[in-house]
Parts: C-alpha cells; structure tokens; sequence
C-alpha cells in the first residue's frame, strides 16, 4: 500500500496547492515528485500499481483497488485493474498489464480510488460471484462498507451478486474461510466460522456440531514450530470428540473437489453431529 492515499496529482492541481513552477521543477530533479507523463505528477512513495494506473490513465479499479483498500482477494495475478472515466484516454506505457474498466460514476477525483461499494460492483463485473463474495465479506469483516453502501450496492448488482450480498456476514477472518463457506452452501449444511470450541481457540470453520475444517492460508501456517502447534491443537480438540480436516490455500483455490468430497464424506458418515 502506498505511503499517501491519493498520491497522483496534476499539474494544475499542484500548483492549486501552492507550488510555484520552480519548486516543481525542483521537486522532480530531487525525486521526490516523478514525472509520469504530460501534467501528470506522482510522490516518490506511490506504489507499482497506483503509478501503472496513473501512467495508462486513471485509477485503481476492481480487485487492484480493493487490495490497496485492504480487502481480501483471491485474484493473486500482476494485471493492473484501471479505472478509467467516460471522458479519459488511454496511455501506452512500458510493461503495460492493465486492465481498463470504464466506469463513469462520480468521484472526489480524476485519480482517487472508487469507494468501495463501486470497487465490489466492478469486482462482480469483471471476476465474477465468487471473488466479489470474498471481498464482500472482508468489507463487512473491517467495517468498510456502510448500510447505505450496500443498499446501492443492491441495487446496481445482478441476482447473482444479490444472493451473495443477502448470504454476507461479517464473521469470516480470511478469504479461504469466505471462499469455502460460499462454496458449501449448496449442501444445506450448519456451518459456522470463527468459532470458539471447548478443546480452546477458535476454529476456522465449525460444520454441525464436531466438524472442523481449517484453512491453513500462507504465511501463517509455514514451518514446522507451526505445524507442531496444529497438529497438537488436532489432537487436543480429538479428546473432546472433534474432527478436524486441514487444507491449504492451493487445495482450497484450486481443487476444490478434492476439499468437497473430503468434507462431505465425514458428512455422510455422520461425524459432524453431536453424540
């Protein structure tokens, strides 16, 4: 994330502030000002993504601007999401990996990020259901997304993106936790997240009554000492009559039929009801 929220600025608006044309001269030959194109000026500070977008012509959009709002993601890709305005123009650049999203809705600047709410519709737009309800929920989760957000988000969304918003909540700690909850709801099944069971600690995902399911999302559960904590933790919820499955980020993300058909065997076999 960058050190300055909205650290683009133009030439006019530079001098609004007071900067006289030597001081800007000054500024960029020091550094701390860079000359990205014509009239356009970013601080030294900006991050890569913010000065790709200002440098093709506009802001951060979509899942760009929802992980520098800090949001969760599931897209882990380098591509640039630009948000560009009705009136705005492209700009080839070098290692161009933008992608322009047209979007006319008001905003405080030419180079401000979209709020979040219009950050959401685009993620939905342009990525579809499930990384919308990831980033849905992680905007609830951090209280970035107001009452009056979500009603126009409501609003100006598909049905799909309805039946997500309406099955939102703000309980989730991660995107893999978000991402496995939406992913299960087709089997009707009692599934609670963050929750604090008897062995102690909460637990990722709680299915029924005993069923744990963890989400072991990287950097946190790498290395053994960790590993060793795991796996005692497993054991020590076993001994109150606990079952816990444990999966990874890429088996979570990217085979989801084996995760599936894990969970829904212990299912069927009637392991996530109490005695």
């Amino acid at each position: 994330m960058c050190t300055n929220r909205t650290p683009v600025r133009t030439y006019a608006e530079l001098r609004a502030e007071g900067l006289t044309r030597r001081a800007l001269a000054a500024a960029v030959s020091s550094g701390s000002l860079l000359h990205l194109r014509r009239g356009v000026y970013v601080d030294a500070g900006a991050c890569r993504p913010v000065v790709s977008a200002a440098r093709h012509g506009g802001a951060l959009a979509c899942v760009t601007a929802a992980r520098h709002l800090g949001l969760w993601v599931l897209d882990a890709t380098d591509v640039v999401h630009v948000w560009l305005h009705g009136s705005g123009h492209t700009h080839a650049h070098e290692d161009c990996a933008c992608r322009p999203h047209w979007d006319d809705l008001p905003t405080g600047g030419f180079f401000d990020l979209p709020r979040v709410a219009v950050a959401l519709r685009q993620i939905l737009r342009c990525l579809g259901v499930e990384e919308f309800f990831v980033a849905v929920e992680s905007a609830l989760r951090k209280r970035l997304l107001t009452a009056a957000d979500r009603a126009w988000l409501h609003g100006h969304i598909n049905e799909s993106g309805r039946a997500a918003l309406a099955f939102a909540r703000s309980d989730a700690d991660s995107g893999l936790e978000s991402l496995m909850r939406w992913r299960l709801r087709t089997h009707a099944l009692a599934v609670r997240t963050q929750t604090r069971v008897v062995s102690g600690g909460r637990v990722d995902l709680l299915i029924g009554d005993r069923l744990i399911v963890e989400a072991d999302g990287a950097p946190f559960h790498e290395g053994e000492n960790q590993r060793h904590r795991d796996l005692r933790r497993d054991a020590r919820a076993a001994a109150w009559g606990f079952v816990t499955l444990r999966f990874d980020h890429a088996l979570i993300v990217h085979d989801w039929p084996t995760v599936e058909a894990a969970i829904l065997a212990y299912v069927d076999r009637g392991l996530h009801l109490g005695r």
